[in-house]
This record gives structure tokens, sequence and C-alpha cells, in this order.
């Protein structure tokens, strides 16, 4: 019998090698506890067919000698915006609910190459747009630890399926807190990578100057493991950084807080009361703790929600009934366009679209994107300094543990504030992390939140590690 609440990817492999179990057992067991728990939680959209076949192929690699590969044979779960070659991928729309990839995104060819295990299709808010997986057209996602609230979004499926033991590590991507705010609800390490540093070819955009592939795992160890598989340039994305690029960082041994920035109105006091006891475990972890000043950063989320609506608006056109997907047909081409996108995209999808254009539109143009991408600039400015001085900055990754289903879906404003303190990563393009930090009195998951100088990603997660250990 495996026991997969205290497996992590070094167990399993350590395992492996000793001949414990197979590839095959492993993945079998992770296929039970799915068919055990997902009709409650709803993760999964698809569990892959093939499941078998790929542990068995990668039993035979691990009979042939390879045993220094950590992740041959781990069983991994995938977000449903990330293609695989010859499988279905529906960013959890209508509009796409039948589309197969005709290729595999390089993320995904790297972990093949691995001989990872993939479980299946993970639910998410459609297109990556929402912060509750309620978005999502095939049916919220629950959370294993509270079945009546949210698994957070958009990588709500990713999350929950880690937590409920449902895949030993999932991936996600990240546009404004997409892997570390349902990690934060769902009690699991959530880590959104440098911008650049893993590439983007084969992630169904969102916002393309703010989207990221990460791992959500249950260990900072398991997230290092993955994100080194995953890292490195790409010719398909010319955003990708270098191989041999180096931040220009030394660990300092500090870590920086924003007091002003938590003591803000609207943050549940358990989030304040663990916000402080992470402050007190950091210390415990050897560093020292300063006050740093981010004078802008509650710009970060009216910014955020201009930029990346913008970008949504022209990454989304080619989603019209005619190239891809599902069509619903009119009396003309115009009619075609408006009925395929009118009756398959949802409400959230439809509502940032429209906010895109409009922020784009002649005349407001200037007044709005321009004074954002101004302002976006300010925001990295104010962090550059601060990372001079501190290895990481400090703060919560929600302003509520997981919320209610249905509590927000009405009051998009609400919903929107859910990602206040996990946006300015994302502008700024820094690595962050979401990690497990103890629970309410009535036993939700909370989470500390460290953000990282631009391409200090080890560092980073050096921190968070260190951070880890004081439980």
């Amino acid at each position: 019998m495996i026991d997969l609440k205290t497996l992590t990817i070094t167990k399993a492999h350590e395992d492996l090698v000793a001949k414990k179990y197979t590839c095959m057992d492993l993945a079998q067991a992770y296929l039970d506890e799915i068919k055990k728990t997902d009709g409650e939680v709803h993760a999964y959209l698809e569990v892959f067919d093939d499941v078998t076949q790929q542990a068995e192929a990668a039993q035979k690699r691990l009979e042939g000698g390879e045993t220094n590969n950590l992740l041959l044979g781990i069983p991994l779960g995938l977000k449903d915006n990330l293609l695989v070659k010859g499988r279905k991928v529906s960013a959890a729309s209508k509009i796409l609910e039948n589309y197969v990839a005709t290729y595999d995104g390089t993320a995904i060819a790297k972990l093949k190459e691995k001989g990872v295990v993939f479980l299946g299709r993970l639910n998410c808010d459609e297109f990556a747009m929402g912060a509750s997986t309620e978005n999502s057209a095939y049916g919220v996602t629950k959370n294993p630890h509270d079945t009546t609230r949210v698994s957070g979004g958009s990588s709500g499926g990713s999350a929950a399926a880690v937590a409920a033991f449902e895949a030993l590590a999932t991936l996600g991507s990240d546009t404004g807190g997409s892997i570390r705010q349902p990690s934060a609800f769902c009690g699991t390490v959530g880590f959104k990578p440098t911008y650049g540093r893993v590439s983007r070819h084969g992630l169904i955009a969102m916002s393309s100057s703010l989207d990221q592939i990460g791992p959500i795992t249950r260990t900072v160890e398991d997230s290092k493991i993955i994100y080194d598989a995953m890292k490195g340039s790409d010719i398909f994305d010319s955003t990708t950084l270098s191989n041999d690029f180096k931040a220009d960082v030394k660990a300092k041994k500090k870590i920086g807080i924003s007091s002003s920035m938590v003591e803000q109105g609207g943050i549940d006091p358990e989030i304040k009361k663990n916000f402080y006891e992470s402050v007190e475990r950091v210390k415990k972890a050897g560093y020292e703790v300063v006050e740093v000043s981010l004078p802008n950063i509650s710009y970060s989320l009216p910014v955020y929600y201009v930029i990346c609506p913008a970008e949504v608006s022209s990454n989304m056109a080619r989603f019209d009934g005619v190239k891809y997907g599902s069509l619903s047909e009119g009396a003309n081409l115009l009619e075609d366009y408006m009925k395929t996108r009118g009756e398959l995209l949802g409400k959230e999808v439809r509502r940032r679209i429209m906010l895109g254009t409009y922020v784009l539109s002649a005349g407001y143009y200037d007044a709005y994107y321009g004074k954002a991408t101004t302002l976006r600039e300010i925001i990295k400015n104010d962090f550059r300094k601060v990372f001079e001085e501190v290895d990481a900055v400090l703060m919560p990754t929600s302003p509520t543990p997981s919320f209610k289903i249905g509590e927000k879906a009405s009051d998009p404003l609400q919903m929107y504030l859910a990602d206040v303190f996990t946006v300015t990563a994302n502008l700024i393009g820094s690595p962050a992390i979401s990690i497990p930090s103890g629970k309410t009195e009535g036993g939700l998951p909370l989470a500390a939140q460290f953000v990282g100088a631009f391409g200090a990603d080890e560092l980073l997660l050096s921190v968070a590690d260190d951070f880890e250990k004081t439980f």
C-alpha cells in the first residue's frame, strides 16, 4: 500500500529505484484515488486513457538503468490550457470543447523527455480568467478541505488535485496569482517562476506579458525539481531568458515586509494574525526582517485590470469559430462570429474582452492603457530598489481564506480584489511562491507568499525552503 499522504517526488523516486513498487503501481494508486474522491472534488475534466502505458514505458527506462532521473514515472496532472499532442485541450470553455492539440508545448515536451506520467486534464476558470474556478464551463472544482468552498483560481483543479492526493504534483499557469492563490486555498506549494524562465509555447494565451507556467506541489523541493526540468530558453518563445542569464543578486539573509500593505482595509483578521506569525518564523529561520517602502504598490491591482483585459481582448480575437473549435452558424460571417462568441464564451471572458477593447479604443488608449504601462514601470523600479536591500518580500497570498462557492460569483469587483497580493509579481515579472503557513480556527489553509528579484528564482526557492523547514 502506497501512502500518498506523505509522498513527495524525491521519496517516490527513491521508492521506485529501491523497487518498493513499480511506476504502474504508483500511477494506479493515483487513478484509484481519483476514482474514489474526484466525483466530489471535480478536479479532473479528463483522465487520460494511456496512463498505464505511460507508466510501463517509464518502468522500462528505470529497469534499463535510468536511476538518476528524479521525474521518471512521476504522475502529474495538467491544467486544461496546456497543449499535449493528440489530446483535447479546452481551456475549460465550450468554444474549444472538442479541440485536439496538434503539438506539445515546450514545458510538456521537456517533461515527456523526463518520463513523467501525465494523468489527465485539470479544471480551471475559462481561459484562466477567474479566482475561484467557478467560471469553468464544466462546473466548479471544490476545495478538498471543505467542499462547500472554492478551490481558488484559475488553476483550481491543479491545486485541488494535489490537495486531494489525486496527483503527486500538477502544472498550472499564473497570470495574476492563478497558481499561488489556489495553492493558498488548498494548502499546497505554488510557484510562479520569473517571466521568461519557462517557455509559454503551448500555453493557451490569456495575457501574454503576464502569463507564466509553474508547478503546484506538496513541498518547495518538489517545485524546484519540476521547475529545473522545464526552465530554459526556447526558439518558439522570444520572451524566454537565455540559459546563461544570471540575476545580479547576492544573498543578504534579509526579508522585507510592508506593514501598511497588510494593515489596509479588507484583510481578514486571521490572515493578518498569520502574517505576523510568518514574520516570526522568518526570523526563526535566521533572516533579519526589515520594513521596506513600496509607495506605488496600491496601484498594482488597477494597473493589472487595465493591462490584462487589454491583452485578453487581443489574444481572444483568434477564437471566432472559424479557425479553432466550435461554431454556431449564423446567416453570414459576422453573425457566425457574434453567435459563436456570444453563445460559447462565458460571462467573465466576455466581460474582460469588452473591458480590454474599451481601454484600447481611440480616445481612451492614452487615458487608460498608456497610463497603466507607465505605472507598471514605476512599480518595477520600486521593487528593484527594495531588492538591493533584501532577498525577498513577504506578504500574504490572499486577503481571505477560501470563500464559499457562490459567495462572490455575482460581484466581479469582489472577485478581482482576491488578487490584491498576487498581481504585483506578474506586473514586475518577478518569481513568487505561496507556501502553507498554518490554518484558520475552522481548519482552512492559510499561506505566506515570498516575492523575489527578477531572475533570482533559485534564491527565492532557497528562502522558501528555509521557511518551510520551520514547520
